[in-house]
Formats: structure tokens, sequence, C-alpha cells
């Protein structure tokens, strides 16, 4: 284990002393051009000298190498394309270790705990094995299952863990001494995050907790489907759970010949996603192809037969909980996003945390702007199309307003990316035109529905204030004319009454606006679910609307 610590530092240590020579100590001297001309040969480099040692090594780096393959938002393809097979290399325990495994956990002999378990591994992952068994007639029969199967930890698997665990918290106390990285990404903080993850994710009784709260908060939704736990098979590092084998999401050919169109399966299955994280605040954060198949629904009347399938989600082993505060936040960054609004974006950004407060985000705002009238609601498709240069350009000077700014990355937001670039990756494999925005939009119009009372009630109590600013504002600016008058307040300027009462009338101008703006808003959201209330609104914002417009014109 001491070798496998050392060789992980080695490869570390080398290409972030590659990195800082060609990335900041060429740049300082002038020699910007060597860095930019050699910089996609030593990516290339990078890649494959990592696939070469997570494929050797597994344990962790697998899971490192998926993460980073999913980073499509911020990694070359250079990097992505090279680690995308990396899960597919992971060599299978035997079976004789696999039978051994199961007995220890299960206390008992693998011929009386099922009636039959196969040989050959469905899936051979990095941090555990996955083999189809049929359970004896006694548990068929209190469980109702038959075919099921059964997961079990890799042996040894705990102590690989601990090694790469301390040899990623050494990378990541190295990554924090640098100031581009610590300004950003509180390294420690998300190795952390990083390791709890791991580490619930080899303890199956975890992920099957998991997997029935996650299906509780689909309970009456047919577009989802979830295995049931067998809990009398199942333990720490043994998984047993219904087989519920179908066509794996992103084979495409498979679901032709169903007769499921899967141009019509991207759009659900972004959705479902968005209500995992927006709405329900617990969230499958591993959903690569291997753990989403649709499953075919021919027999019953609800709207999955009509459909022609559902969506069946499996391994809950990596979830991610989005807390209340983050999720309104993220829910701002969604309409924002949805309505091309570069400054509710940043604002929303602000909310959530990943601006500090201290940032000055004007220049940040104009970047926004300018890449939602350009880029906004292109799909993958018509990106393509774009010109090169055009991007190319557009990231130079976008890239120079990030780097100024005091970006951080906050808790939880590692596995939130990796469940929004997975699920955008599986939305395209099965419709290369698929457009995001095409989901986002109609999306994040619900959420603007959902959330119109609050809005309504916002937008009310802002009228209140306003029309309380009304009332008061002529009694203080009679009482300040009244002191005028009697001398209280000596002035030298004769004109000043007249400017006194010609501020007056200005504000009255301004109030009326604001009343006018109030309730035609209120009542243009609340006419679609209330005709009345929102017509009763619109018409009386024509009061202060004419007060605003027709001011009188006495003492002019």
């Amino acid at each position: 284990m001491r070798a496998r610590y050392r060789r992980i530092l080695r490869f570390a240590s080398w290409y972030l002393a590659v990195t800082w020579w060609f990335e900041l100590f060429l740049p300082r001297i002038g020699l910007i051009k060597v860095a930019e001309r050699t910089r996609t040969k030593r990516m290339r480099r990078f890649a494959r000298g990592f696939h070469v040692l997570a494929a050797d090594l597994g344990g962790l780096m697998i899971k490192v190498g998926q993460f980073m393959s999913s980073r499509l938002d911020v990694l070359p393809p250079e990097i992505t394309a090279e680690l995308e097979g990396l899960q597919d290399e992971v060599a299978p325990v035997s079976f004789a270790a696999i039978r051994a495994a199961v007995e220890d956990e299960l206390g008992m002999p693998l011929e009386r705990a099922y009636a039959l378990v196969d040989e050959t591994p469905v899936a051979a992952a990095s941090l555990g094995q996955a083999h189809r068994a049929r359970l004896t007639p006694r548990d068929a029969a209190d469980t109702g299952l038959d075919e099921v199967i059964i997961k079990v930890q890799r042996p040894g698997i705990d102590e690989i863990i601990d090694v790469d665990l301390a040899a990623l918290r050494k990378v990541g106390g190295w990554l924090s001494h640098v100031k581009l990285v610590s300004n950003r990404v509180d390294m420690p903080a998300l190795v952390e995050e990083f390791a709890l993850t791991s580490l619930e994710e080899i303890d199956y009784l975890h992920e099957a907790a998991s997997s029935e709260r996650f299906a509780a908060a689909f309970p009456d939704d047919d577009r989802v489907s979830v295995p049931v736990v067998v809990w009398e098979r199942t333990t720490r590092r043994v998984l047993t759970l219904e087989d519920v084998s179908a066509i794996k999401i992103t084979d495409v050919d498979a679901l032709v010949a169903a007769g499921i169109d899967p141009a019509e399966v991207a759009p659900v299955f972004a959705a479902v996603m968005f209500d995992q994280m927006f709405t329900k605040g617990f969230f499958h954060a591993d959903p690569h192809p291997g753990n989403i198949f649709v499953t075919p629904v021919t027999d019953g009347s609800d709207t999955a037969a009509e459909r022609g399938w559902k969506l069946t989600f499996i391994d809950f082993g990596m979830m991610g909980e989005v807390p209340t505060s983050t999720r309104t936040g993220l829910r701002k960054m969604l309409i924002a996003a949805a309505s091309r609004d570069g400054r509710g974006l940043v604002n929303a950004m602000n909310d959530v945390g990943v601006l500090l407060p201290s940032a000055e985000t004007t220049e940040l705002e104009r970047a926004m702007t300018t890449l939602f009238a350009r880029f906004g609601g292109m799909g993958f498709a018509e990106l393509r199309e774009v010109d090169p240069r055009e991007f190319r350009d557009f990231a130079v000077q976008f890239g120079d307003v990030v780097r100024s700014l005091p970006f951080q990355l906050p808790e939880n937001f590692l596995l939130i990316i990796r469940a929004m670039s997975l699920t955008s990756g599986v939305a395209s494999a099965l419709n290369p035109a698929f457009n995001l925005w095409d989901s986002v939009e109609p999306y994040a119009a619900q959420l603007l529905r959902d959330e119109s009372g609050n809005l309504v009630q916002d937008l009310a109590k802002q009228a209140m204030e306003t029309a309380g600013i009304v009332f008061r504002l002529p009694k203080r600016v009679d009482e300040l004319i009244t002191r005028f008058e009697n001398g209280s307040v000596a002035v030298t300027n004769p004109g000043l009454e007249k400017r006194v009462a010609r501020l007056e009338r200005t504000i009255r101008q301004a109030v009326s606006a604001l009343v006018f703006g109030a309730l035609l808003i209120a009542g243009v959201l609340l006419r679609a679910d209330d005709a009345v209330l929102g017509t009763v609104l619109m018409v009386a914002s024509v009061a202060p609307l004419l007060a605003a417009l027709l001011p009188g014109r006495r003492g002019l």
C-alpha cells in the first residue's frame, strides 16, 4: 500500500510541476506563446498518464477519472474523451473471493442464502461487483421477488480507499498553497466532501436507505421506478435488491427496436433530474448511462403505459442533498438562465455563495448578458456550427473576467455539477440535436408559476409600503412648508418654496409610477389563477398611472 501511495503522489507532483512551469512561470517571462503552443499536447499526455494510473490502481482513482471525464464544462475534450471509458476497464474479482465475502457477511453458506448465483458478474466497478441471483423459495414468498442482483464490496477496498484518500488529502494540501486555486476553491474541504461521498458509497446499508428515500420522493410519479431492497440479505458489504435490468438509457438501437423514441426520453430524463435538484433537494449524483434503464411498460392504464416506458434508477451509493437555502438560489439561477437575465444570474450566484459578498460584479453581469445574447438558447448541435475563432475570442474575454473575481465552490456543489454534467451528456447521447434549453425554459416557467404566490406577496408588501409613503409624504412636506412659513427654519433663498412644491410633485409622480407597476405586475401574475382578482388589480393600476402621467400644474 505504501507503493500505491507513493505512485499517486509522484504522478501528481510531476504534473503540478509541469503545469506550474508552463502556465505560471513561462508567461511571467514573456513566453506565453510557448505555453499555448504545447497546451493540447500536454493535456493529452496528462490524460493518457492518468488513464493508465487509474486503470492499474483502481479504487478511488477510477472515481476521480470518472469525475474528470464528466467535466465537459471546464475540461477540454483532450482530457474528457481519454477518460470516458475508464469504468469499463475495471477487472472483475474472482468468484471464489466473492463467495467468501458474501458468506462471511451473511454468516451462512452461499447455497443457503440464495437458490442460485451466476458466477459471471453483471458489472465490475471500482468499489464493488454485481452478480445475478435467485432467492430461495422461502425468501421469494416473503418478498414477492424471485430474480435479484447481489452487490458485493471488493475485498480489501476499505484499506485501498484509506490510502487513496491520504494521497488526495496531500495533493489537496499542495493545491491549497497555490493562490490561483485557493482563491476559488477550498481544496481540503473539497477532498473531505469527496471522501465522505466515497465512504458512504461503500456502505451498502446507507445505499439501501438512500434507495428507499429516493423512491419515497417519487411516490406517485409514473416516470420513475426504483428497485426493491431485500433487507434480509443486506449488510454493510452485501446488498441484495430486485433485478430491474432493462434497456440502458443510451442504447439507442435497443430503444428503437423496442418502439421507444430516444428523442422523447431525453427531455423526460432531464425533467426528472431537475425535479431532484431543484424541488426534492435529494438527487442521484451519479446518473451515468450504466445507472439508468429505460423500462418498457405495456400493462395498466396509467400515463407510463400510454407513454410506453419509464425510467428506472439504480445504484444509490452516491447521492447529494441540497439545503433549502441553496435550493432557493439554484431555482433563481435556473429562472435567470431561462430568461437570459445576466444580472439576475449573477445575483443568484451571490445567493448560492459561488461569489464572495465583496465581489465587484459589474463586468461579470456585462459578460453574462453578452453570453446570453450570442449563445443563449443554443443546443450542442448549434454550438458546433459556431466559428471556433468566435468561441476562442469570447473565451479569452470571459476568462479574464472570471479570473478577476473571487469565485468559490460552496459545499455540495461538487455533486451538483457532476449530476448536471452527466444529465446533459446522457440527453445529448439520446438525441444529438437535444437542446437543454428546451427543458430548462418550461421547467423554469413552472417554478415561476409555483412561486407566483410568494412573488405576489412580495409585490403586495412593496405596494403597501409605497402606499404608506404616499400617504405620509404630503403631511411631511406640509410640515416642512409650515416650518418655512413660520420662520422656524431660516432661509435666504426666496425661490425655495416653489422648489419644495416642485419636489413634492416629482416625488408624487415617482411613487405613483411605482404603485402602478406593482399593481399591474401583481394583476398579470394572478390573472392566470384568479381572473377576477387579477383583473381588478390591473384596472386599479390605472389610477396611479394617471396620477403619474397627469400631475397637477398648480404653482408652476
